[in-house]
């Protein structure tokens, strides 16, 4: 907000609230969500309700993880509302550091937010980004200790860990947030809580149990009381910043709006201010207030309401709505530059367009691509040399896969390159993005773990061991050497260890990473799999394809056990003869392939190859095809 209606800022909307719920992934802020839905009656008595009802998209549901940050209301009237009805706005937010463009648009619409904390994992890195987003937002904190009935809470250590983490970011944001109040930052309100079973307590439970209460009513107290209203100039002109995007089928494309002075009604004429700073005057055609999960239809809104309007098109994140006669826009939202990106164009395989009905043309992949950049203000696109191909620009590796797999769910048949790093020229010399990656891995699993991070140029900044046989590991590790690490650690740590990282700035680049020491099966010709030539190569190495499967020269149809790639004939069959053998073909020894997913293709590619998804397959080739094309090729850059 601008200083000038700041400091001038009278009036109080004590009916309302505004809290985002911020906290690392799997911490369990949608569940908490869902029990202040019920405790609140939003949902009718007789109303089937899923569990992590604000889960809304498939990939979400799927994977466990919120990736759109979205907002619902709770109407609150137990004993602190003394009487009255408070509005309580609701900001869910992802926890994941790839999704952070989410999280700094949700705290841009809220006054305050609960910081949700596990019982036993304590803060980790994505906390620690969006604890510090708030601070330097100037937004009270409320900390709530979740999952308190875990059988491995250990409570008092968690609460002094968190506690530790605010003097240490308030202390790192005296000299860019001057005027940060440090008493309040001292005295953050604690509640406990068991999100699942839907109860909080101020008193701090015994580890390992349930808090004593039985509802959640002293966390809707705390927020009454430590979470402020929203303030407004009672004679400012209408301002509404636009936070959030969605869609409905009958209304077109709705923006989500934080009012923050006057008042929006529905028919009235507005000035748009965009981004580009030209003003246009729109006709606001409905407005949408939350109602528990529905959007119901509302004639007006007055300032601190989070609502949503039709009408405007081509509107898009951070852009205001402002009174037509005396404009008086709002800054845009920043957002974090992207670090990974990787490029995205048409199908080239020879098996482009054997799926009925895809969507395999330059144009509609290009129109897709512009579509996504209007809800995701973390992405950019950036054109190629290629008319076919574009670059993509995102926070990581998670975030840009997830884009893949939404486009081949709705039909689009793509080639994906490797993922690589987006590089700055510092003082002539290249730096690249580093991350601080936290690790909590058993202690046996200690040594190889150092290991393999030690190998993508990480460095070891802190090590803690609790004494509970698990070892926690802090790294400086360059991003790209992020890039297929998760495959390979979840391996090495039988698939008990715990990876979480965020953005740590720029440092000089580091010098090469070697990430895959095995070699490619390249297939040498088109044909089916047959079992007999699979049998035959098992020894060479692991499978991608299973019998009977289509495949074409230059692509790859396993992983080499030597380090080099090997062209094969996966397509041999048995030749027949009228002699008797003493043995039947059994097939029975035959190795089953292993059949990886989209983000596994993505980190087993080598620069030299890159992945084809279609709707109905994922499959990992050769950039070149042709093997004496791709000789000459690496000749060439051998020579260089």
């Amino acid at each position: 907000m601008s200083e000038m209606t700041a400091s001038t800022q009278s009036a109080v909307r004590s009916d309302l609230r505004n809290v985002a719920i911020v906290a690392h992934v799997d911490h369990g802020k949608t569940t908490l969500v869902d029990a202040m839905l019920r405790q609140t009656g939003a949902f009718s008595t007789h109303a089937a309700v899923e569990e992590r009802v604000m889960d809304s998209g498939d990939l979400e549901r799927e994977k466990g993880i919120t990736i759109l940050a979205k907002n619902t209301t709770v109407f609150y009237s137990g004993p602190s509302a003394e009487g009255n009805t408070i509005t309580i706005n609701v900001i869910d937010t992802p926890g994941h550091a790839d999704f952070g463009g989410e999280v700094e648009r949700g705290l841009s619409m809220v006054d305050g937010v609960v910081l949700l904390v596990d019982a036993s994992e304590g803060p980790l890195p994505q906390t620690r980004f969006v604890l510090r987003k708030a601070l330097a937002a100037k937004l009270p904190v409320v900390l709530l200790v979740n999952k308190t009935d875990r059988p491995d809470a250990r409570i008092d250590g968690v609460v002094a860990e968190s506690m530790d983490l605010l003097l240490g970011l308030a202390s790192d944001l005296a000299d860019e947030v001057p005027d940060l109040d440090l008493d309040a930052v001292l005295n953050v309100p604690v509640v406990y809580a068991s999100g699942k079973l839907g109860r909080a307590s101020l008193e701090q439970p015994a580890d390992g149990t349930a808090p004593d209460n039985e509802d959640l009513e002293p966390l809707f107290s705390t927020i009454m009381e430590h979470i402020p209203a929203p303030t407004y100039n009672p004679d400012g002109v209408l301002q509404a910043h636009v936070t959030n995007l969605d869609a409905s089928p009958f209304l077109g494309r709705l923006a989500l709006l934080r009012i923050y002075n006057g008042t929006l009604k529905k028919g009235q004429q507005v000035a748009w201010a965009r981004h580009d700073g030209e003003l246009k005057n729109v006709r606001i055609s409905e407005l949408l207030a939350t109602k528990g999960l529905t959007r119901v239809a509302a004639e007006s809104a007055g300032p601190g309401e989070i609502v949503a309007v039709a009408g405007i098109e081509d509107i898009t994140i951070g852009e205001t709505l402002t009174d037509s006669e005396n404009p008086q826009p709002l800054p845009l939202i920043t957002v974090d530059d992207p670090a990974i990106s990787m490029t995205i164009g048409i199908n080239t395989s020879p098996l482009a367009g054997r799926v009925k009905g895809a969507k395999v043309t330059a144009r509609q992949v290009k129109d897709r691509l512009d579509k996504e950049l209007i809800g995701n203000v973390s992405l950019k696109v950036l054109p190629t040399e290629r008319p076919d191909s574009w670059e993509v620009q995102g926070r990581g590796e998670l975030a840009l896969a997830i884009l893949v797999e939404q486009m081949r769910r709705e039909g689009f048949e793509l080639t994906v390159g490797k993922p690589q790093v987006v590089t700055r020229t510092i003082d002539g010399k290249i730096h690249e993005p580093m991350e601080h990656m936290t690790i909590d891995v058993p202690e046996e699993y200690l040594g190889s773990v150092t290991q393999l991070l030690a190998a993508r140029k990480g460095r070891m900044v802190n090590m803690a061991n609790h004494g509970t046989g698990w070892v926690r590991m802090e790294f400086i590790v360059p991003a790209r050497g992020l890039i297929g690490f998760r495959t390979k650690f979840m391996t090495d740590t039988r698939g008990a260890g715990i990876a979480a990282s965020i953005s740590e700035g720029y440092e000089p680049w580091a010098g090469p990473i070697e990430y895959r020491t095995n070699g490619s099966m390249v297939a040498d010709r088109s044909g089916v799999v047959t079992p007999f030539a699979m049998i035959n190569l098992q020894e060479r190495g692991s499978f991608f394809v299973e019998p009977t499967s289509e495949v074409y020269e230059g692509m790859i149809v396993g992983e080499n056990s030597r380090a080099d790639d090997m062209d094969v004939n996966i397509t041999k069959e048995k030749k027949l003869t009228n002699m008797r053998a003493a043995s039947s073909d059994t097939f029975e020894n035959l190795t089953p392939p292993r059949l990886l997913t989209l983000e596994e293709s993505l980190e087993f590619a080598r620069e030299d190859e890159c992945v084809e998804v279609t709707p109905e397959a994922i499959r990992i080739r050769k950039v070149i095809l042709d093997a004496n094309e791709r000789l000459k090729a690496n000749r060439s850059r051998a020579k260089a």
